[in-house]
């Protein structure tokens, strides 16, 4: 099984955690000039942009020290670009949040950073 498959089966569980949690599925793996976002989802009026990392085991580092400042600063530029894109208004609610699987262990972190990356 390849890297993609692999990321395909854990973005699956995390959508269905999200699902189990209340959120709507808007769209998986948009891609744009800057990044891929995982899951863009919304919530009581909030649009969710959510990043998932997966580890089978600590050898290679846990799931959260994948995002780093760099990956944080992409996901910002193309949740601004999804926005835009798709009409969002400036003022739209927005959350970054985190879904975090290793070995069988899923965390989901909401509010994870904001616009500013922290």
């Amino acid at each position: 099984m390849n890297k993609r498959q692999l990321g395909t089966i854990y973005e699956q569980k995390a959508c269905d955690l999200l699902l189990k949690e209340g959120y709507t599925i808007i769209e998986r793996n948009f891609y744009s000039h800057h990044n891929e976002i995982d899951i863009i989802a919304s919530k009581d009026g909030c649009i969710v942009f959510i990043e998932v990392k997966y580890r089978a085991t600590s050898s290679y580092g846990y799931p959260h020290d994948a995002i780093t400042p760099s990956k944080i600063r992409s996901i910002i530029k193309s949740a601004k670009y999804y926005l835009y894109s798709h009409g969002y208004r400036e003022d739209t609610p927005v959350s970054f949040d985190c879904i975090l699987i290793s070995g069988e262990e899923i965390i989901h972190i909401k509010n994870a950073f904001d616009c500013d990356g922290r």
